[in-house]
Formats: structure tokens, sequence, C-alpha cells
């Protein structure tokens, strides 16, 4: 362990019923996903011996958690365009245009919104790993909108925690193909990795919870456009929910190719034109609300759908 690690010890001196994850994440300022981290790598000590998250501390009991020093990113900036939305010292709130990779993984090591915002903003929070600076919850590829990133490690972990909390709302527009039967729906249905597609995810039994819910704002001859609030916020959530009832999103590459192929008749043409003038996946991260962690205000954000998406829903509503 590197010299620069610091060690917090804790001593327990009143009964407690929470989970040891839940004990640390409350009195170290990690999300209980970061204090997870340090309990899977052994880095937390219960009386001497490695703990585990489940157990729950008992009155005299002496804990030492071990936190390595962070390394600053190796990541080279790059002049990408960027459209920031709101900045503090803090954080940030920037739109991700489709196409763009949140951080560099196998296949994108550059021109990812972790690039573009090492050039735009430069310091950001080490708390999510040397490939992932700041980036406190993703968008896929393909997926528009509204993300907030940290530019400090205190921002970050208090984000965190919001969100595992559900109490960062995050809303998006989408259209989908097919109508709903009800205007109002919740889908909870658990999401796991594709049992032979690794790339993908699917619903599964022994998946994490997954909760999403819909209204249907209109009706269109092959489609519906939906608002989305997510409960969870699981990878590709919205998509494989919509895609588990019947109702794929338009333009998902992945979940629903050519789609709007299997349409028959007048409601085909129509179909076939929507997709073609949409271009892309038609997801769109219109809404953030959270509280912003060391000031306590709330911060709320709407983002217009872009083009060509725009224009689509023009076209659509000039068809009724």
């Amino acid at each position: 362990m590197s010299a620069r690690s610091r060690t917090r010890r804790l001593q327990v001196t009143n009964p407690t019923r929470d989970r040891l994850d839940r004990y640390l994440s409350q009195r170290l300022d990690l999300s209980r996903t970061q204090v997870a981290a340090l309990i899977r790598d052994g880095l937390v000590l219960v009386n001497g011996e490695p703990g585990r998250k489940s157990y729950v501390p008992v009155a005299g009991d002496e804990i030492a958690a071990t936190m390595p020093s962070s390394r600053p990113s190796t990541l080279l900036p790059e002049a990408l365009p960027l459209d920031v939305r709101y900045e503090d010292e803090h954080l940030a709130v920037v739109e991700k245009p489709t196409g763009m990779v949140v951080h560099p993984a196998p296949g994108h090591g550059s021109g990812t919104l972790v690039h573009a915002l090492l050039h735009r903003i430069g310091q950001l929070s080490q708390l999510g790993g040397e490939n992932r600076p700041g980036i406190v919850h993703r968008l896929d590829k393909d997926t528009s909108g509204l993300l907030v990133v940290a530019k400090t490690d205190q921002a970050h972990a208090g984000l965190s925690r919001a969100l595992s909390r559900r109490e960062v709302r995050r809303g998006y527009l989408a259209v989908t193909w097919g109508h709903l039967d009800e205007e109002r729906l919740t889908i909870d249905r658990p999401i796991g990795r594709h049992p032979r597609d690794r790339k993908r995810m699917a619903v599964r039994e022994d998946g994490r919870p997954a909760v999403t819910h819909l209204k249907a704002l209109e009706r269109w001859p092959a489609a519906d456009l939906l608002a989305i609030r997510l409960q969870t916020g699981r990878t590709h959530q919205v998509r494989v929910h919509l895609e588990s009832i019947g109702h794929p999103v338009v333009g998902d590459p992945v979940y629903s190719p050519s789609w709007e192929r299997g349409f028959v008749g007048a409601g085909g043409h129509w179909a076939e034109e929507f997709a073609r003038r949409a271009g892309r996946l038609f997801l769109h991260a219109a809404h953030l609300s959270f509280v912003h962690p060391l000031t306590g205000d709330r911060l709320s954000f709407t983002s217009e759908l872009p083009d060509p998406l725009a224009s689509a829903v023009e076209w659509a509503r000039s068809t009724l």
C-alpha cells in the first residue's frame, strides 16, 4: 500500500442496527459502493480481521478503514465540443451528444466525454478511478442528454450517496414502437447480463432490481412519445425494459434493429419514414434534478430534444 494512503480508525461506542457498509458510508463520507469496494479489497478490518459488509458492528468494535491514495488520471485532454449547462467549484452539468462514449473502454481509448471534460474543466474527482475521473453516472453511447460530473471527491461521494438513495431525479424522452395499453405504466423487472451475449443486458430473475416509470405523452400512427423516469439506474435499463414489453425504442441498434420493417400497410410506410427521419436511437436524457451535495441547493435542468429527433417529432405531429 502506498505510503500516501490513509487509515481511518473508528471505535464503536453506541449500539447500531446498520450493516458495516452503511455504517462506514455515513462516517467516512463515501458511498456504499465505494465502501463495499474497500471491504472487498480487504481494506476494512474489524477488530483486526477482514470485515464483511453484512456485519452489524457492536459496541466496543474497533474498525480500521484504509483508503488508498487516488492517482491523478493520465488521460490526455482533447478539445472536443462540449455543452456545459452549469458549473461551480464542486460539480458540473453537461449535455452529452449522441455517439460519444462517456469514459475510456476497450475500443474507445480516445474521443470520450472524459477526454472532453479534462480539456474543458480540468479538475475532476478521482473517486471513480483513473479512467473515469468525475463520472458519477453514465449514459449509453447512443443516448444524448444531461449528465452531472464531479470536480471534487467530496462532491462525488455526496452525489453517489444521493444516487444510491434514489434522490437524483432522471427523466428521459423516448419514442417507442407500437402503443402502450395504458397512459401510465411501471415496469418492475430485474436486469442482468444477457446469458449468451455479454454486450447486452436482459430481464432475468436473478438480475438486479430495476424499476422504470412510463407516461405516454403523444400517440402517433405507429409509435408513442413517452416521458420516462428512472427509479433505478441499471445498464441499458430503459432499452431493456421497453423491449421486454414489446415496445422497443425507435432506432435501437442492439435491442430492436430494423423493427419498423415489421409494420404493414400505411403504418409500415409511416414507421419507415419516421425511423429514417430520426436517424438514431430515440432516447434523450431531458431532465435532471438533485440537491447540491455541498450547498444544499436544489438544482434542476431541462434539455430540449436535439435534431434530428426534434425534426422527426415535428413531422410525426404533422401526419395526424
